[in-house]
């Protein structure tokens, strides 16, 4: 049922692409109903209507065929189709006895009409539709004016236009739902933008605020503990006392504002100097210590630029605790550095269970390090979690009430410094996370906000 359903779900999908070969096929079904309905003669009243009892002429097949063909342009000339079926119709009851059923590509044309125009036409269309046929069946038809045969033509051809007046309706109702609610959106992300924009003057004109006063304040007790630092010192040593206590002060409202910037439940910023490359043993240390045998091979001992050296620590950091955290039991975890030309490779491998069991819904990341995932932040063993940069470890799988940013921190460290980062499955289990970083970072951008001790990370 599910196959059978799905192929009638891509049928429809393609015949909507196509109008005309839809068209087409109903024309081919109207004409085919058409014939058939020629050679069944109507009952006389004391049996049902016989099928075979009586032969189309050659006319009438005529007839039914150009009102069949016409409907393949009934989307493009909608008023000229109806009119050329109804006159085939009309003709059919005048001339032929007794008439084929060459009404029904009439009934199809003045749905289209009435689907795709408003009321007020469909209602003079329709009328004068249904009036002029059922008129010509009554007056020229072989059955009397009151036979159930003449007021089927008139009852399917007001059928025909109620029909499609009401699909007009529906549909007309259903685009203005959705524009109604693509307005809605729009004003949203006009209301979200306006406020960012609000919010970030507001903050601007904190951050001048407390830098201005105190920084004025600063400069001016400076200058006096330099003026009289020679003649009198003690007036000196007070003045480096208010320097210290202003400095003091813009340092904490400094930190009160920016922290607004901050997600709610993200950790304080660390004091301590930036991890790099130079302690990963510890790093390592402390999986291991946590139950995860992890094998190193750093090939390249050289000192690395700051921003390359945190960048290749944090993706390590990250990659390990998600490893610990999601790959099952019994699980081995290979980590290595190398220097390839210009650039550092890192990878971290392992053979855990494989990504179905422990990322749901994770995929291979490619440049832009999301794969369509939702990445969380997580504090990792020997580091510290990161807001907005994603420098907490990474858990590729997401609950839906977490607010970090894993793997997209990874891949913004990555791509800040103008690399690459990849992570998905490895084929036979487990999983990968490749980063290449450039030896030297880009410059000529403005800096980044940094990681744990304010360092910073230069484009």
């Amino acid at each position: 049922m599910t196959t059978l359903s799905s192929g009638f779900a891509r049928a429809r999908r393609w015949l909507r692409g196509h109008p005309l070969a839809f068209d087409a096929a109903l024309a081919f079904g109207t004409l085919a109903a058409m014939i058939c309905g020629s050679f069944t003669a109507p009952g006389d009243g004391h049996g049902p209507p016989a099928f075979g009892a009586r032969t189309p002429e050659l006319f009438s097949v005529l007839l039914m065929t150009l009102s069949a063909a016409a409907l393949v342009l009934r989307r493009r000339r909608p008023m000229q189709v109806l009119a050329v079926t109804g006159a085939l119709s009309v003709v059919e009851y005048v001339l032929m006895e007794p008439p084929a059923p060459v009404v029904m590509g009439t009934v199809i044309a003045l749905y289209t009409v009435a689907s795709r125009t408003d009321r007020p036409t469909t209602w003079r269309v329709g009328l004068l539709t249904t009036v002029a046929v059922t008129a010509t069946a009554m007056l020229f038809g072989s059955t009397p004016w009151y036979s159930q045969e003449n007021f089927a033509v008139f009852a399917w051809t007001g059928l025909a236009g109620a029909a499609g007046d009401a699909v007009r309706s529906r549909r007309a109702f259903v685009d203005a739902i959705r524009e109604r609610a693509e307005r809605a959106e729009r004003t949203r992300e006009e209301e979200a933008r306006r406020r960012v924009a609000e919010e970030r003057l507001r903050i601007a004109r904190d951050l001048h605020d407390v830098v201005a006063h105190h920084i004025a304040l600063v400069n001016v007790q400076a200058g006096v503990a330099a003026h009289v630092m020679d003649k009198r010192p003690d007036q000196a040593k007070e003045a480096l006392a208010h320097v210290r206590d202003a400095s003091r002060s813009a340092l904490n409202e400094l930190r009160v504002t920016v922290g607004l910037l901050r997600q709610q439940g993200d950790p304080e910023a660390p004091t301590e100097p930036a991890p790099g490359l130079a302690v990963l043993g510890e790093l390592v240390d402390t999986f291991r210590n946590a139950g995860l045998p992890v094998e190193v091979a750093c090939a390249d001992r050289d000192r690395l630029p700051a921003a390359v050296d945190l960048a290749a620590y944090r993706v390590i950091q990250e990659a390990l605790t998600n490893v610990r955290k999601h790959a099952g039991a019994a699980v081995r975890a290979e980590v290595s550095v190398v220097r390839v030309g210009a650039t550092v490779e890192v990878t971290v491998l392992d053979n855990g269970r494989g990504s179905a069991g422990r990322r749901p819904g994770t995929g291979p990341v490619g440049g832009d390090g999301t794969g369509g995932i939702a990445p969380r932040a997580r504090a990792a063993p020997g580091g510290d979690a990161l807001a907005g940069a994603g420098a907490g470890a990474g858990v590729y799988g997401e609950e839906p009430e977490s607010g970090g940013h894993g793997l997209v921190g990874m891949r913004e460290r990555v791509t800040a410094l103008g690399g690459a980062l990849t992570a998905g499955p490895r084929y036979g289990g487990g999983f990968r996370v490749h980063a290449i970083l450039p030896v030297e970072a880009r410059t000529g951008e403005p800096e980044r906000p940094g990681t744990a001790g304010g360092t910073g990370i230069r484009r």
